[in-house]
């Protein structure tokens, strides 16, 4: 998996690739698009059905874990941002965001100390 890219924004909150997240049409992926508040901020919230992600993987935030091929999920990205900022998540991790940690979490081999 190749890293994120953070690229400037121009004034309008349009990422560099020149595309807005509000270009895309909210049937595209065959889920429903709703706008939800976070930390502050709008956020537009798009469930993914599985039959549209078949083929690719994303790493949720939310658990840093692989969100495998075909696997129903969120994307969110802030309301005023572009594509590059949207965030493909698992959709516990996303109904879970405000009752995590910002701990390091570790796997159950992993020696404390």
């Amino acid at each position: 998996m190749s890293p994120r890219r953070n690229r400037p924004k121009d004034p309008k909150g349009v990422a560099s690739s020149g595309r807005s997240a509000e270009d895309d049409r909210a049937d595209r992926y065959g889920g429903w698009q709703s706008t939800e508040s976070w930390q502050g901020e709008e956020w537009n919230v798009r469930h993914v059905a599985g039959a549209s992600a078949v083929g690719k993987t994303y790493r949720c935030p939310g658990c840093d874990q692989v969100i495998a091929s075909g696997v129903p999920h969120v994307v969110a990205w802030p309301e005023h941002a572009g594509v590059d900022d949207r965030r493909h998540w698992h959709k516990a991790c996303w109904n879970a965001k405000d009752r995590r940690t910002t701990r390091v979490q570790r796997s159950r081999n992993v020696p404390k100390f």
